[in-house]
Protein backbone atom coordinates (compact mmCIF):
# COMPACT_ATOMS: atom_id res chain seq x y z
CA UNK A 1 0.00 0.00 0.00
CA UNK A 2 1.38 3.27 -1.20
CA UNK A 3 -1.40 5.45 -1.23
CA UNK A 4 -1.27 9.35 -0.46
CA UNK A 5 -4.02 11.60 1.24
CA UNK A 6 -4.41 14.75 0.40
CA UNK A 7 -6.27 16.67 3.41
CA UNK A 8 -8.31 19.49 3.76
CA UNK A 9 -8.74 21.75 7.34
CA UNK A 10 -12.23 22.22 8.92
CA UNK A 11 -12.44 26.18 7.38
CA UNK A 12 -12.61 23.95 3.58
CA UNK A 13 -15.79 22.54 4.24
CA UNK A 14 -18.11 24.27 1.67
CA UNK A 15 -20.40 26.84 3.07
CA UNK A 16 -23.16 26.04 0.14
CA UNK A 17 -24.61 22.99 -1.47
CA UNK A 18 -24.07 23.18 -4.92
CA UNK A 19 -27.59 23.29 -7.13
CA UNK A 20 -26.70 21.68 -10.66
CA UNK A 21 -30.62 22.04 -11.83
CA UNK A 22 -29.93 25.45 -12.03
CA UNK A 23 -27.20 25.21 -14.73
CA UNK A 24 -29.10 22.40 -16.75
CA UNK A 25 -30.35 23.55 -20.22
CA UNK A 26 -32.86 21.29 -20.01
CA UNK A 27 -34.36 20.98 -16.77
CA UNK A 28 -36.01 17.81 -14.99
CA UNK A 29 -39.85 17.58 -15.76
CA UNK A 30 -41.83 18.26 -13.06
CA UNK A 31 -43.36 16.27 -10.42
CA UNK A 32 -46.87 14.97 -11.24
CA UNK A 33 -49.63 14.99 -8.83
CA UNK A 34 -50.87 11.45 -9.70
CA UNK A 35 -54.66 12.34 -9.22
CA UNK A 36 -54.84 15.51 -11.15
CA UNK A 37 -52.15 15.42 -13.43
CA UNK A 38 -50.87 18.58 -12.52
CA UNK A 39 -47.16 19.49 -11.59
CA UNK A 40 -46.75 19.72 -7.86
CA UNK A 41 -45.74 22.85 -5.91
CA UNK A 42 -43.66 22.97 -3.21
CA UNK A 43 -46.35 23.41 -0.88
CA UNK A 44 -48.09 20.23 -2.04
CA UNK A 45 -45.13 18.63 -0.32
CA UNK A 46 -45.52 19.98 2.73
CA UNK A 47 -47.74 17.37 4.27
CA UNK A 48 -44.58 15.10 3.60
CA UNK A 49 -41.23 16.90 4.19
CA UNK A 50 -39.83 19.47 5.78
CA UNK A 51 -40.72 22.75 4.00
CA UNK A 52 -37.25 23.76 3.74
CA UNK A 53 -36.30 20.07 1.81
CA UNK A 54 -39.45 20.76 -0.14
CA UNK A 55 -38.58 24.50 -1.39
CA UNK A 56 -35.02 22.73 -2.12
CA UNK A 57 -36.60 19.78 -4.12
CA UNK A 58 -37.97 22.35 -6.55
CA UNK A 59 -35.55 25.01 -6.81
CA UNK A 60 -34.37 25.59 -10.21
CA UNK A 61 -33.06 29.06 -10.26
CA UNK A 62 -30.66 29.52 -7.32
CA UNK A 63 -26.76 28.08 -7.72
CA UNK A 64 -26.01 27.66 -4.69
CA UNK A 65 -27.97 27.08 -1.26
CA UNK A 66 -26.11 27.72 2.17
CA UNK A 67 -25.36 25.13 4.46
CA UNK A 68 -26.96 26.13 7.77
CA UNK A 69 -23.91 27.00 11.18
CA UNK A 70 -25.87 24.04 12.87
CA UNK A 71 -25.63 21.25 9.88
CA UNK A 72 -21.71 22.56 8.94
CA UNK A 73 -20.82 21.89 13.18
CA UNK A 74 -21.83 18.55 12.62
CA UNK A 75 -19.91 18.49 9.49
CA UNK A 76 -16.86 19.14 11.04
CA UNK A 77 -17.11 15.73 13.66
CA UNK A 78 -15.70 13.86 10.11
CA UNK A 79 -15.88 16.73 7.39
CA UNK A 80 -13.61 17.15 5.02
CA UNK A 81 -12.95 13.13 4.24
CA UNK A 82 -9.71 12.28 2.92
CA UNK A 83 -9.16 12.32 -1.14
CA UNK A 84 -6.82 9.58 -1.71
CA UNK A 85 -4.26 8.72 -4.51
CA UNK A 86 -4.43 5.19 -5.19
CA UNK A 87 -0.82 3.93 -6.03
CA UNK A 88 -1.26 0.40 -4.90
CA UNK A 89 -4.22 -0.24 -6.86
CA UNK A 90 -2.18 1.54 -10.13
CA UNK A 91 0.66 -0.93 -9.72
CA UNK A 92 -1.42 -3.77 -9.34
CA UNK A 93 -3.38 -3.05 -12.37
CA UNK A 94 -0.19 -2.00 -14.00
CA UNK A 95 -2.08 1.09 -15.65
CA UNK A 96 -1.14 4.30 -16.82
CA UNK A 97 -4.12 5.84 -15.47
CA UNK A 98 -4.05 7.75 -11.91
CA UNK A 99 -6.60 6.42 -9.19
CA UNK A 100 -7.82 8.81 -7.03
CA UNK A 101 -10.87 7.89 -4.28
CA UNK A 102 -12.81 10.31 -1.86
CA UNK A 103 -13.05 8.25 1.11
CA UNK A 104 -16.69 8.56 2.72
CA UNK A 105 -16.25 5.86 4.77
CA UNK A 106 -14.40 7.51 7.53
CA UNK A 107 -18.01 9.18 8.68
CA UNK A 108 -19.51 8.23 12.53
CA UNK A 109 -21.52 5.29 10.49
CA UNK A 110 -19.16 4.35 7.98
CA UNK A 111 -20.89 5.95 4.90
CA UNK A 112 -21.81 9.33 2.58
CA UNK A 113 -25.49 9.25 3.83
CA UNK A 114 -24.96 11.29 6.62
CA UNK A 115 -24.60 14.47 4.63
CA UNK A 116 -28.03 14.24 3.74
CA UNK A 117 -29.32 13.27 7.41
CA UNK A 118 -27.83 15.74 9.10
CA UNK A 119 -29.58 18.09 7.21
CA UNK A 120 -32.90 16.91 7.01
CA UNK A 121 -33.33 16.12 10.34
CA UNK A 122 -31.89 19.59 11.59
CA UNK A 123 -35.11 21.23 9.03
CA UNK A 124 -37.38 18.67 10.76
CA UNK A 125 -36.14 19.74 14.23
CA UNK A 126 -35.97 23.57 12.94
CA UNK A 127 -39.99 23.36 12.27
CA UNK A 128 -40.68 21.80 15.56
CA UNK A 129 -41.13 17.78 14.41
CA UNK A 130 -41.37 15.09 16.75
CA UNK A 131 -41.50 12.36 14.54
CA UNK A 132 -39.64 10.97 11.53
CA UNK A 133 -39.96 8.16 9.16
CA UNK A 134 -37.72 6.32 6.55
CA UNK A 135 -36.74 3.66 4.29
CA UNK A 136 -33.36 1.69 4.19
CA UNK A 137 -32.35 -0.50 1.85
CA UNK A 138 -28.74 -2.21 3.46
CA UNK A 139 -28.96 0.16 6.48
CA UNK A 140 -26.77 2.69 5.51
CA UNK A 141 -29.35 5.14 5.76
CA UNK A 142 -30.89 3.89 8.55
CA UNK A 143 -27.85 4.09 10.31
CA UNK A 144 -27.08 7.64 9.25
CA UNK A 145 -30.44 9.09 10.07
CA UNK A 146 -30.98 7.16 13.29
CA UNK A 147 -27.60 8.99 14.95
CA UNK A 148 -29.19 12.56 13.45
CA UNK A 149 -32.19 12.08 14.69
CA UNK A 150 -31.32 11.01 18.29
CA UNK A 151 -28.46 14.35 17.68
CA UNK A 152 -31.78 16.39 16.97
CA UNK A 153 -34.09 14.84 19.96
CA UNK A 154 -36.47 13.36 17.01
CA UNK A 155 -38.05 9.60 17.22
CA UNK A 156 -37.28 8.07 14.41
CA UNK A 157 -39.10 4.44 12.86
CA UNK A 158 -37.26 3.10 10.45
CA UNK A 159 -38.63 0.26 7.44
CA UNK A 160 -35.73 -1.57 6.41
CA UNK A 161 -35.85 -3.99 3.55
CA UNK A 162 -36.40 -7.69 4.84
CA UNK A 163 -33.81 -9.11 3.34
CA UNK A 164 -30.86 -6.65 4.86
CA UNK A 165 -33.09 -6.80 7.69
CA UNK A 166 -31.58 -10.59 7.22
CA UNK A 167 -28.24 -10.74 5.89
CA UNK A 168 -27.15 -7.63 7.96
CA UNK A 169 -28.36 -7.55 11.56
CA UNK A 170 -25.54 -5.60 12.68
CA UNK A 171 -26.37 -2.44 10.68
CA UNK A 172 -30.09 -3.36 12.36
CA UNK A 173 -28.01 -2.99 15.89
CA UNK A 174 -26.34 0.25 14.90
CA UNK A 175 -29.78 1.57 14.03
CA UNK A 176 -31.24 0.12 17.36
CA UNK A 177 -27.71 1.48 19.39
CA UNK A 178 -28.34 4.81 18.41
CA UNK A 179 -32.84 4.57 19.40
CA UNK A 180 -34.28 4.09 16.29
CA UNK A 181 -37.57 1.48 16.02
CA UNK A 182 -36.29 -0.86 13.10
CA UNK A 183 -39.19 -2.82 10.99
CA UNK A 184 -38.19 -5.65 8.59
CA UNK A 185 -40.78 -4.07 5.50
CA UNK A 186 -43.14 -5.80 4.26
CA UNK A 187 -44.72 -5.55 7.87
CA UNK A 188 -48.13 -6.01 8.88
CA UNK A 189 -48.04 -2.28 10.50
CA UNK A 190 -49.38 -0.74 7.84
CA UNK A 191 -52.15 -0.86 4.72
CA UNK A 192 -49.41 -1.31 1.97
CA UNK A 193 -47.58 -3.91 4.00
CA UNK A 194 -50.33 -5.97 4.79
CA UNK A 195 -51.60 -5.85 0.98
CA UNK A 196 -48.17 -7.26 -0.35
CA UNK A 197 -47.69 -9.84 2.46
CA UNK A 198 -51.32 -11.42 1.73
CA UNK A 199 -50.84 -11.37 -2.15
CA UNK A 200 -46.94 -12.44 -1.77
CA UNK A 201 -46.41 -14.26 1.52
CA UNK A 202 -42.23 -14.79 1.20
CA UNK A 203 -41.54 -11.45 -0.73
CA UNK A 204 -38.44 -10.50 0.79
CA UNK A 205 -38.95 -6.70 0.23
CA UNK A 206 -37.94 -3.74 -1.78
CA UNK A 207 -36.76 -0.34 -1.54
CA UNK A 208 -39.89 0.49 -3.07
CA UNK A 209 -42.14 -1.25 -0.70
CA UNK A 210 -40.28 0.18 2.47
CA UNK A 211 -40.84 3.71 0.96
CA UNK A 212 -44.51 2.95 0.90
CA UNK A 213 -44.93 1.71 4.47
CA UNK A 214 -42.88 4.99 5.90
CA UNK A 215 -44.83 7.44 4.17
CA UNK A 216 -47.89 6.01 4.76
CA UNK A 217 -46.49 5.56 9.08
CA UNK A 218 -45.69 9.11 7.91
CA UNK A 219 -48.80 10.63 6.53
CA UNK A 220 -50.85 8.31 9.67
CA UNK A 221 -48.68 10.09 12.83
CA UNK A 222 -49.42 13.59 14.27
CA UNK A 223 -46.56 15.75 14.03
CA UNK A 224 -44.67 13.39 11.73
CA UNK A 225 -42.49 13.75 8.60
CA UNK A 226 -40.51 11.62 6.14
CA UNK A 227 -37.27 11.67 4.90
CA UNK A 228 -35.39 10.23 2.01
CA UNK A 229 -32.31 9.24 1.47
CA UNK A 230 -32.11 9.41 -1.86
CA UNK A 231 -33.34 9.63 -5.64
CA UNK A 232 -35.39 13.46 -4.87
CA UNK A 233 -33.26 16.57 -5.86
CA UNK A 234 -32.74 18.06 -2.30
CA UNK A 235 -30.73 14.70 -1.13
CA UNK A 236 -28.55 15.27 -4.07
CA UNK A 237 -27.80 19.16 -3.05
CA UNK A 238 -26.97 18.07 0.49
CA UNK A 239 -24.48 15.26 -1.02
CA UNK A 240 -22.70 17.83 -3.37
CA UNK A 241 -20.27 18.30 -0.30
CA UNK A 242 -18.48 15.59 -1.58
CA UNK A 243 -17.34 16.71 -4.77
CA UNK A 244 -17.36 20.29 -3.78
CA UNK A 245 -14.41 19.16 -1.52
CA UNK A 246 -12.99 16.61 -4.07
CA UNK A 247 -12.53 19.27 -6.32
CA UNK A 248 -9.97 21.54 -3.74
CA UNK A 249 -8.53 18.29 -3.12
CA UNK A 250 -8.04 17.90 -7.22
CA UNK A 251 -6.61 20.94 -7.08
CA UNK A 252 -3.89 20.09 -4.12
CA UNK A 253 -2.91 16.92 -6.20
CA UNK A 254 -2.40 19.23 -9.46
CA UNK A 255 -4.89 16.89 -11.70
CA UNK A 256 -8.59 17.45 -12.49
CA UNK A 257 -10.37 13.94 -13.46
CA UNK A 258 -11.05 12.52 -17.25
CA UNK A 259 -13.59 10.37 -15.03
CA UNK A 260 -16.01 10.60 -11.95
CA UNK A 261 -17.56 7.35 -10.96
CA UNK A 262 -19.98 6.46 -8.50
CA UNK A 263 -22.52 3.25 -7.93
CA UNK A 264 -25.94 3.78 -8.37
CA UNK A 265 -29.03 3.17 -6.30
CA UNK A 266 -31.44 5.80 -6.72
CA UNK A 267 -28.40 8.82 -6.86
CA UNK A 268 -26.86 10.38 -3.78
CA UNK A 269 -23.79 9.64 -3.68
CA UNK A 270 -23.36 9.81 -7.57
CA UNK A 271 -25.22 13.05 -7.92
CA UNK A 272 -22.67 14.25 -4.55
CA UNK A 273 -19.29 13.55 -6.55
CA UNK A 274 -20.06 14.20 -9.71
CA UNK A 275 -22.49 17.45 -9.81
CA UNK A 276 -19.97 20.04 -8.69
CA UNK A 277 -17.65 18.53 -11.61
CA UNK A 278 -20.52 18.46 -13.81
CA UNK A 279 -20.98 22.30 -13.45
CA UNK A 280 -17.93 22.64 -15.53
CA UNK A 281 -19.05 20.45 -18.59
CA UNK A 282 -22.49 22.15 -18.73
CA UNK A 283 -20.46 25.88 -19.37
CA UNK A 284 -18.37 23.79 -21.85
CA UNK A 285 -15.08 24.31 -19.93
CA UNK A 286 -14.22 20.95 -19.92
CA UNK A 287 -15.44 17.38 -21.38
CA UNK A 288 -15.04 15.07 -18.24
CA UNK A 289 -16.63 11.32 -18.76
CA UNK A 290 -19.42 10.72 -15.43
CA UNK A 291 -20.03 6.79 -15.05
CA UNK A 292 -23.01 5.68 -12.74
CA UNK A 293 -22.00 1.92 -12.02
CA UNK A 294 -25.08 0.21 -11.30
CA UNK A 295 -26.09 -3.56 -10.64
CA UNK A 296 -27.08 -5.70 -13.82
CA UNK A 297 -29.90 -7.14 -11.47
CA UNK A 298 -31.36 -3.75 -11.26
CA UNK A 299 -30.32 -2.00 -14.40
CA UNK A 300 -32.43 0.74 -14.81
CA UNK A 301 -30.21 3.55 -16.17
CA UNK A 302 -28.79 1.11 -18.69
CA UNK A 303 -32.15 -0.97 -19.68
CA UNK A 304 -35.06 0.29 -17.94
CA UNK A 305 -37.47 3.10 -19.64
CA UNK A 306 -37.40 6.96 -19.74
CA UNK A 307 -41.22 7.41 -17.81
CA UNK A 308 -43.41 8.77 -15.08
CA UNK A 309 -43.32 6.44 -12.49
CA UNK A 310 -44.09 5.73 -8.86
CA UNK A 311 -41.35 6.50 -6.17
CA UNK A 312 -42.62 3.45 -4.04
CA UNK A 313 -44.47 0.34 -4.72
CA UNK A 314 -47.78 1.47 -3.25
CA UNK A 315 -48.15 4.56 -5.63
CA UNK A 316 -48.14 7.07 -2.52
CA UNK A 317 -45.25 9.43 -3.46
CA UNK A 318 -45.78 12.30 -6.91
CA UNK A 319 -45.33 11.06 -10.41
CA UNK A 320 -41.61 11.17 -10.97
CA UNK A 321 -39.63 11.28 -13.99
CA UNK A 322 -37.60 8.71 -13.88
CA UNK A 323 -35.69 6.00 -15.94
CA UNK A 324 -37.20 2.99 -14.20
CA UNK A 325 -37.98 -0.97 -14.41
CA UNK A 326 -41.38 -0.01 -13.22
CA UNK A 327 -42.43 0.19 -8.97
CA UNK A 328 -43.42 -3.00 -8.98
CA UNK A 329 -40.22 -4.37 -9.50
CA UNK A 330 -38.29 -7.01 -7.99
CA UNK A 331 -35.08 -6.84 -7.66
CA UNK A 332 -32.30 -9.70 -7.17
CA UNK A 333 -31.58 -10.81 -3.53
CA UNK A 334 -27.93 -9.25 -4.22
CA UNK A 335 -25.96 -8.07 -1.16
CA UNK A 336 -25.70 -4.58 -2.65
CA UNK A 337 -28.67 -4.16 -0.88
CA UNK A 338 -28.77 -0.01 -1.13
CA UNK A 339 -28.81 0.05 -5.11
CA UNK A 340 -31.83 -2.04 -5.24
CA UNK A 341 -34.26 0.64 -6.02
CA UNK A 342 -36.50 0.11 -9.51
CA UNK A 343 -35.79 3.88 -11.04
CA UNK A 344 -33.52 6.91 -11.15
CA UNK A 345 -33.73 10.71 -9.63
CA UNK A 346 -35.14 13.29 -11.63
CA UNK A 347 -32.36 15.26 -12.14
CA UNK A 348 -30.27 12.10 -13.23
CA UNK A 349 -32.54 10.44 -15.58
CA UNK A 350 -32.85 14.18 -17.58
CA UNK A 351 -29.15 14.43 -17.66
CA UNK A 352 -28.68 10.63 -18.88
CA UNK A 353 -31.14 11.25 -21.15
CA UNK A 354 -29.86 13.97 -22.64
CA UNK A 355 -26.24 12.07 -22.57
CA UNK A 356 -24.45 14.00 -20.08
CA UNK A 357 -23.74 11.02 -18.12
CA UNK A 358 -23.01 7.38 -19.01
CA UNK A 359 -24.10 4.25 -16.95
CA UNK A 360 -22.69 0.53 -17.03
CA UNK A 361 -24.10 -2.58 -15.19
CA UNK A 362 -21.80 -5.16 -13.54
CA UNK A 363 -22.63 -8.31 -12.36
CA UNK A 364 -22.54 -9.35 -8.86
CA UNK A 365 -19.04 -11.42 -8.50
CA UNK A 366 -16.94 -8.85 -10.60
CA UNK A 367 -17.90 -6.51 -7.89
CA UNK A 368 -17.18 -8.75 -5.18
CA UNK A 369 -13.79 -9.76 -7.11
CA UNK A 370 -13.14 -5.74 -7.20
CA UNK A 371 -13.62 -5.17 -3.33
CA UNK A 372 -11.07 -8.03 -2.79
CA UNK A 373 -8.63 -6.16 -5.24
CA UNK A 374 -9.42 -2.89 -3.73
CA UNK A 375 -8.93 -4.08 0.06
CA UNK A 376 -5.63 -5.91 -0.95
CA UNK A 377 -3.62 -3.15 -1.98
CA UNK A 378 -5.74 -0.48 -0.63
CA UNK A 379 -6.33 -1.66 2.59
CA UNK A 380 -9.92 -0.87 2.99
CA UNK A 381 -12.49 -3.58 2.74
CA UNK A 382 -15.57 -1.41 0.64
CA UNK A 383 -19.38 -1.96 1.12
CA UNK A 384 -20.32 -3.81 -1.93
CA UNK A 385 -22.26 -0.86 -2.85
CA UNK A 386 -19.03 1.20 -3.29
CA UNK A 387 -17.62 -2.13 -5.23
CA UNK A 388 -19.88 -1.16 -8.23
CA UNK A 389 -17.47 1.94 -8.75
CA UNK A 390 -14.41 -0.11 -7.75
CA UNK A 391 -15.26 -2.99 -10.80
CA UNK A 392 -16.48 0.17 -13.04
CA UNK A 393 -12.53 2.06 -11.59
CA UNK A 394 -10.83 -1.51 -12.63
CA UNK A 395 -12.74 -1.80 -16.19
CA UNK A 396 -11.37 1.59 -16.77
CA UNK A 397 -7.97 1.36 -16.05
CA UNK A 398 -7.44 -1.63 -18.12
CA UNK A 399 -8.70 -0.09 -20.89
CA UNK A 400 -6.42 3.15 -20.57
CA UNK A 401 -3.52 0.17 -20.34
CA UNK A 402 -4.41 -1.57 -23.52
CA UNK A 403 -4.68 1.62 -25.25
CA UNK A 404 -1.43 3.14 -23.68
CA UNK A 405 -3.51 6.44 -23.13
CA UNK A 406 -3.20 8.19 -18.85
CA UNK A 407 -6.35 9.24 -17.84
CA UNK A 408 -7.22 10.48 -14.44
CA UNK A 409 -10.12 8.70 -12.80
CA UNK A 410 -11.93 9.92 -9.87
CA UNK A 411 -14.27 7.83 -7.79
CA UNK A 412 -16.53 7.83 -4.62
CA UNK A 413 -15.57 5.44 -2.05
CA UNK A 414 -19.43 5.77 -0.43
CA UNK A 415 -18.82 3.29 2.70
CA UNK A 416 -16.90 0.43 4.40
CA UNK A 417 -17.94 -2.90 4.07
CA UNK A 418 -16.64 -3.83 7.84
CA UNK A 419 -20.51 -5.03 8.68
CA UNK A 420 -20.67 -6.91 5.42
CA UNK A 421 -18.80 -9.60 5.96
CA UNK A 422 -20.79 -12.19 5.79
CA UNK A 423 -21.32 -11.53 2.04
CA UNK A 424 -17.78 -11.73 1.69
CA UNK A 425 -17.92 -15.37 3.27
CA UNK A 426 -20.21 -16.27 0.84
CA UNK A 427 -18.38 -15.11 -1.44
CA UNK A 428 -15.06 -16.80 -0.94
CA UNK A 429 -17.41 -20.11 -0.12
CA UNK A 430 -18.28 -19.57 -4.11
CA UNK A 431 -21.89 -19.11 -2.57
CA UNK A 432 -22.93 -15.95 -4.35
CA UNK A 433 -24.39 -15.92 -8.07
CA UNK A 434 -24.81 -13.33 -10.62
CA UNK A 435 -28.47 -12.37 -11.28
CA UNK A 436 -29.30 -11.22 -14.90
CA UNK A 437 -33.28 -9.23 -15.37
CA UNK A 438 -34.84 -10.55 -19.08
CA UNK A 439 -35.70 -8.48 -21.52
CA UNK A 440 -39.42 -9.92 -21.11
CA UNK A 441 -39.41 -9.11 -17.61
CA UNK A 442 -38.36 -5.62 -17.94
CA UNK A 443 -41.02 -5.15 -20.71
CA UNK A 444 -43.87 -6.93 -18.35
CA UNK A 445 -43.15 -4.82 -15.67
CA UNK A 446 -43.32 -1.07 -17.22
CA UNK A 447 -45.75 -1.78 -19.99
CA UNK A 448 -48.90 -0.66 -17.44
CA UNK A 449 -46.93 2.71 -16.63
CA UNK A 450 -48.59 5.99 -16.99
CA UNK A 451 -47.74 7.45 -20.59
CA UNK A 452 -47.34 10.89 -19.79
CA UNK A 453 -43.72 11.17 -21.33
Amino acid sequence: MQSKKFILSEKDIPQAWYNVVADMKNKPRPLINPGTKEPLKAEDLYPLFSKAASQQELNTTDRWIEIPDEVREMYRIWRPTPLVRAYGLEKYLDTPAHIYFKNESVSPVGSHKLNSAIAQAFYCKQEGVTNITTETGAGQWGAALSLAAKHFGLELAVYMVKISYEQKPYRRSIMQTYGAEVIASPSMSTKAGRKIITDHPNYQGSLGTAISEAVELAMSTPNCKYVLGSVLNHVALHQTVIGLEAERQMEMAGEMPDTVIACFGGGSNFSGISFPFLRYKLSGERDTRFIAAEPASCPKLTRGVFQYDFGDEAGYTPLIPMYTLGHNFSPANIHAGGLRYHGAGSVISQLKHDGLIDAVDIPQLETFEAATIFARTEGIIPAPESSHAIAATIREAKQAREEGKSKVILFNLSGHGLIDMTAYDRYYSNDLANYEVSQEEIDNNVKNLEKII
